[in-house]
């Protein structure tokens, strides 16, 4: 006879809900607040599926700040700005 039971899922690997998902980047980006959350979740957050889209979301801050810092280096930073106002 086979076994039905369904196995568990510990804790630590339940998966997060789109809602779960689409509030977690509302969160993420407020600009201060946000960066903060986003530290505090890639280091000590419970559920692995956060932790790793915390650090994701990390990884897309260093990328723009990235940008940012080569289109100021550039001076394609200060045209863009001069254009818009």
């Amino acid at each position: 006879m086979p076994n039905n039971k369904t196995p568990r899922i510990p804790s630590e690997y339940t998966p997060i809900s789109m809602w779960g998902y689409f509030g977690y980047q509302i969160l993420f980006s407020i600009p201060v607040i946000g960066w903060i959350f986003i530290i505090v979740f890639a280091l000590t957050a419970p559920n692995q599926n956060l932790k790793n889209f915390a650090r994701s979301q990390f990884c897309v801050m260093i990328l723009w700040l990235f940008l940012v810092v080569i289109m100021a280096t550039s001076g394609l930073f200060v045209s863009m700005m001069q254009n818009l106002m």
